[in-house]
Formats: structure tokens, C-alpha cells, sequence
């Protein structure tokens, strides 16, 4: 698949597609213990299309962690809770259930018994969501259910792909494959440029810089999180195509896996 995979938004079709090349190539052995990969990076870089493809490709289920947060963001402002306010937001979010859906085919997130798969994705959710994650108590919230989830996954289906800012290093620091996706801010800014093109009459006129001037205060927010795990290897996906990315997660799989 040709591309830069900070820059091209990619379809739920390609993502399968690409994963299902990797699975092909036939790099993995088969074995019978769970895998847990943890995929971390800042906003842009590209982790929902990789880790998705990549869960794919290795037969796992996949969990994307941000989009619990924005689950929760996007009932805070449906309500009209104060962001500012961390202890409303926190009383509110600790009430919340957050369903995700694990299957890499079937993207799906619901809270209180309302479907947000697609309302998430806003603009206005983007920016605000740094402020809801950052909260202690809606973190310990959301970091219990992910454990959780992960755990489910390794005892039902084998493993699963979590993908997140701290998934190497609070949500499961065990796990034993762990990658640290970056891209230039460019390549990133462009790439949710793309993402965001529906939503280009909300506020401010959606450029490229528009969106790096917005990406460059998620990343100052994010910073707390989002940090690189001592054993994580680091795949910079700035001149690298979706399919490239997913074969490096593969390629580190079946390194693991035929250590064991």
C-alpha cells in the first residue's frame, strides 16, 4: 500500500486488507499462549491504523484505549459538565459504562447504552479529551476497565493489540511486545487534517497548520502520558506506508513468539 501512514486516512478496508497481506506472509509460528502488544504514541501517529491492521494480520482482538476517553469527553459535553472542573468531571465519569468492542472488524464504542462509534471522531471531542484524560480519577476509572479488557482477551481469544499513550507503560507494562509510534509533526498534522475533513465547518477554517497549531496543544497536555516504555522499539512511520508498519509489528511478534 503506497503512502505515508502520518498523512493518508486510512479506510477500514485498507486497514483489513493490509493486515490480512501480513497474515499471509505466513512469518508467524503457531502457538498457544496469549499476546499482548502494546502500541503508544502521540496524536497522529497513526496507531489506530497500525495496531488495528496489526491485530489483523496475528488473529487478535484489538482495543483502542483513546476512544474511552473520548467516549467520556463526549458525554461531558452532550451535559454540559465543565471540563474545567475536575472533580465534576471525575463524579460523572466514574458513573459511566463504556462498552468497546474488541473485534479489529467491528469498531464500535458505546456509553450509557448510546452508540458514539462515529460523534467521537469530532473535532470538538479532539480537542477537548486531553482535559478529560488528564484527570487522575477518570484514569484509574478507564486504566480498570482496560486491564480488564486485556485480560479477557488473553484468557478468550488468544491476545489482543492495545493501543493508547500508556499502555507500555501503566496499562500493561508486562506486555511483551511493546512499539512507540511516531511521525514528524508534519506528517501528523496532515494525517488528522485528513481525519477531520467532515468537520471543517466547526470553528476555525481546517487547514494542516490549523491543525498543528491544535496537535501541538494536545502533545503539551498529552505529555504526562504519553511516554516511551524502556523496552519499547520505536518505528518512526513518517516515510513508512501503512503495510510497512504493520509488518514491523508482526515482524516483532514472531520474534517474540519464537523466542519462547
Amino acid at each position: 500500500m503506497a503512502g505515508n501512514i502520518a498523512s493518508v486516512r486510512h479506510s477500514a478496508a485498507e486497514i483489513g486488507a493490509a493486515g490480512r497481506a501480513a497474515r499471509r506472509g505466513g512469518r508467524l509460528p503457531e502457538v498457544a499462549a496469549a499476546l499482548v502488544i502494546a502500541v503508544d504514541g502521540p496524536s497522529g501517529s497513526g496507531k489506530s491504523s497500525a495496531a488495528k491492521g496489526a491485530a489483523v494480520a496475528l488473529g487478535l482482538r484489538y482495543l483502542d484505549t483513546g476512544a474511552m476517553y473520548r467516549a467520556v469527553t463526549w458525554w461531558m459535553l452532550e451535559h454540559d459538565v465543565d471540563l474545567t472542573d475536575p472533580e465534576a468531571v471525575a463524579k460523572h465519569a466514574t458513573c459511566l459504562t463504556v462498552d468497546v468492542s474488541t473485534d479489529p472488524g467491528d469498531e464500535r464504542i458505546v456509553v450509557d447504552g448510546t452508540d458514539v462509534t462515529a460523534s467521537i471522531r469530532q473535532r470538538r471531542v479532539s480537542n477537548a479529551v486531553s482535559l478529560v484524560a488528564a484527570i487522575p480519577r477518570v484514569r484509574e476509572h478507564l486504566i480498570a476497565a482496560q486491564r480488564q479488557i486485556i485480560a479477557d482477551a488473553s484468557a478468550h481469544y488468544g491476545g489482543i493489540v492495545a493501543e493508547g499513550r500508556d499502555i507500555g507503560t501503566v496499562v500493561a507494562p508486562q506486555a511483551p511486545v511493546k512499539v512507540f509510534l511516531t511521525a514528524s509533526e508534519q506528517a501528523r498534522a496532515e494525517r488528522r487534517t485528513a481525519e477531520l475533513a467532515s468537520q471543517s465547518d466547526a470553528g476555525r477554517p481546517l487547514s494542516a497548520e490549523v491543525t498543528r497549531e491544535e496537535q501541538a496543544l494536545r502533545d503539551r497536555l498529552d505529555a504526562p502520558q504519553t511516554r516511551r516504555a524502556p523496552d519499547a522499539i520505536q518505528v518512526d512511520a513518517t516515510l513508512l506506508g501503512l503495510d510497512e508498519v504493520i509488518g514491523r509489528i508482526v515482524q516483532l511478534a514472531a520474534a517474540h513468539r519464537s523466542e519462547r
